[in-house]
């Protein structure tokens, strides 16, 4: 099964949003090691520092680039994944106080 990796690379000037490809078999699911085996693959070298947002930071000082951030994972399978900057923008633009017509 294939497992794309939307991920993005923050550079001091900008931010790049890339994609990876994991093969895993039916049924599981990527581990730190498949994204650091896929990361190395790109010419990254990295650790993960927050598991829970899936950060990494590069291993060498020196490099570019100072973090990689995994937005997503797309395995073909249905999934509902909440967009934060979306609900954020909606809820600013809802009146606060809703009353009756």
């Amino acid at each position: 099964m294939e497992c794309i990796v939307h991920f993005e690379v923050q550079y001091k000037q900008e931010t790049k949003e890339l994609r990876g490809l994991i093969f895993l078999d039916e049924g599981e699911k990527p581990t730190e090691k498949d994204f650091l085996l896929m990361f190395e693959g790109m010419g990254y070298k990295l650790r993960l520092t927050d598991p829970e947002n899936l950060v990494f930071t590069p291993i060498v000082p020196s490099s570019e680039y100072q973090r990689i951030r995994i937005r997503r994972l797309d395995t073909g399978e249905e999934s509902y994944q909440e967009d934060r900057e979306l609900k954020s923008l909606i809820s600013n633009l809802l009146p606060k106080d809703s009353r009756p017509i």
